[in-house]
């Protein structure tokens, strides 16, 4: 058992028509745009790429994650799935790293919400996985309950599994973007490490509040993707939900 649940790769059809209805509950997405499809699944383990699921201790489906090789030694996972609150998304990712360092493979690549603040503190604080690239709208429309009617911006996470990164907080920081009810706020930062900060749940924004969504997009695609395109580095994840970038 690994975080209270057992992991396994998936072989069998009716696995993997578990782990679409599992991202189905999840995403709610429309039929035309699924996380991943039954087909891709199938060819992705069949040809010895990562398809694993995760199972408590009932044999119930709780979690599941998708990935392929890539180029350098990379696992980029495509797609991972879980049941909120258990530490199944965690238990996911140690299985998948014991997988990569078996296959020998170096690193694991990953994109995600630059905006949804308790994804970034699990991938830079608990993992100590880095952004390595800024990616604007980087799957277009995505027709699904949660990322529906906004821009699909997403950082690029690299763990390196040989030498894993320790995130940290400079006590010089300056903020460059600030929440203040709910809304981004630009400040004047000089110096060469800054800090640009997060909504507290994007999410609700999303549905309740659209345009501090939409005005958040914009504001950190501005603050955090202007930077990293002109050569800063995310370096760490502070309490408050900001990103630690810096120069050097």
């Amino acid at each position: 058992m690994n975080g209270g649940v057992k992991i396994r790769e998936l072989r069998e059809i009716g696995e993997f028509e578990a782990v679409c209805r599992l991202f189905d509950d999840i995403w709610h997405p429309a039929p035309h745009n699924p996380p991943v499809t039954m087909e891709l699944m199938i060819g992705f383990a069949h040809t010895g790429n990562y398809v694993a699921g995760a199972y408590d201790e009932g044999g119930t489906l709780v979690g599941a994650s998708v990935g392929f090789r890539a180029a350098d030694r990379t696992l980029h996972s495509h797609v991972t799935g879980a049941v909120i609150g258990r530490g199944i998304g965690r238990a996911l990712k140690s299985h998948q790293r014991e997988w990569c360092l078996e296959q020998g493979l170096e690193r694991i690549t990953w994109t995600f919400d630059p905006l949804v603040r308790r994804n970034a503190r699990f991938n830079l604080v608990k993992l100590g996985a880095m952004p390595e690239e800024y990616l604007e709208d980087f799957y277009g429309k995505m027709a699904d309950a949660i990322n529906e009617g906004d821009a699909s911006d997403r950082l690029l996470a690299v763990w390196r599994l040989t030498d894993p990164v320790k995130p940290g907080e400079p006590p010089a920081a300056e903020v460059l973007l600030s929440d203040e009810g709910g809304w981004p706020v630009a400040k004047e930062a000089r110096g060469g490490t800054v800090l640009v900060g997060t909504p507290a749940d994007v999410e609700r924004l999303r549905r309740e509040e659209p345009a501090a969504a939409a005005a958040w997009r914009l504001a950190v695609r501005e603050a955090l993707g202007g930077l990293m395109k002109s050569g800063w580095r995310v370096v760490g994840f502070t309490e408050r939900g900001e990103y630690v970038i810096t120069t050097g």
